[in-house]
């Protein structure tokens, strides 16, 4: 199942203040079975897409698809929502259920039939690592193992296309390289859509992806595609002069203090400095040359 974008636009207007905000701006995007990323800074639009791709906001003009099903339809979202499985970035957690009782509430909204409930329930707990756990109080889970409950509870039912938005925030370094797991994993039958501002999460599970800047869709392609497009403008040098951050033809990744000087990694169209050395592009040196200011 994939969902395609068409001409997509959501404003937001104040009649108070009348004042209208465009979060997204005439997107078109196609996205395939398999892990794919949604890349962006806070603000860019990520979190008001993933809410219209879920049918819970409705878009201003334009499309969007999720199979067959048009997202604003007042009867085909049922069905997109009957093969959907969403995690917000801040989810509803009943702290004082266990997490069985939560996946068991979870499956009844859902109308999973009631023989079939116990075994997927058992199934997402496993999944998940909470098999153990899973008697424990919510609220005395640590913030990965109440991340990992969410997906599982996004998971009843057997969803197509999962959806989730900025899920590795605020995690441990062990519990994101899990949870990261856990979504490639899914991704080998499903859709999953992956937002988020974190360009280590995209670069380590997606092979495509999506860059949104205030709302407007920056690039739309593959991770080497990504790279290849910022080649020759990642520059690496050794300086005493501190004034090298405010130049405006160049802007500054990275900064590091050695016995020789301050080393720089920076973005630049040209060779910065006459002993200057270009470097290959991250995934993040990409996607900062993508957003900046278009001025600079």
């Amino acid at each position: 199942m994939n969902i395609k974008i068409d001409d997509l636009t959501k404003v937001y207007r104040s009649k108070f203040f009348r004042t209208s905000t465009v979060a997204l701006d005439h997107l078109s995007l196609t996205i395939e079975v398999g892990m794919f990323g949604l890349l962006g800074p806070n603000g860019a639009g990520k979190t008001t897409l993933l809410r219209v791709l879920a049918t819970l906001l409705p878009p201003t003009s334009g499309a969007a698809y999720v199979g067959d099903w048009k997202v604003d339809d007042r009867n085909q979202k049922w069905n997109i929502r009957a093969h959907l499985g969403y995690l917000p970035q801040e989810i509803q957690l009943y702290d004082n259920l266990s997490a069985r009782e939560f996946l068991a509430f979870v499956a009844a909204l859902k109308q999973i039939p009631v023989e079939e409930r116990g075994q997927q329930i058992r199934r997402m707990l496993e999944w998940t690592g909470l098999s153990e756990v899973a008697s424990r109080k919510i609220k005395t889970y640590s913030g990965g193992m109440k991340r990992r409950l969410g997906v599982a509870q996004a998971l009843i039912g057997n969803p197509k296309v999962v959806i989730v938005d900025e899920p590795t925030a605020g995690l441990d370094p062990q519990e994101r390289v899990r949870f990261r797991n856990l979504l490639v994993d899914l991704a080998r039958e499903k859709l999953v859509l992956l937002s988020s501002h974190i360009t280590e999460d995209i670069a380590q599970t997606c092979s495509r992806l999506a860059v949104l800047d205030h709302g407007q869709l920056r690039f739309h392609g593959s991770i080497q595609m990504l790279l290849q497009a910022t080649a020759g403008r990642v520059w690496e040098f050794t300086a005493a002069d501190h004034s090298v951050r405010e130049r405006d033809n160049l802007r500054v990744v990275a900064i590091t203090h050695t016995e020789q000087g301050t080393h720089y990694r920076v973005l630049a169209e040209e060779k910065p400095t006459v002993d200057a050395v270009s470097a290959s592009p991250t995934v993040e040196d990409a996607y900062l040359w993508l957003i900046q200011p278009r001025n600079s």
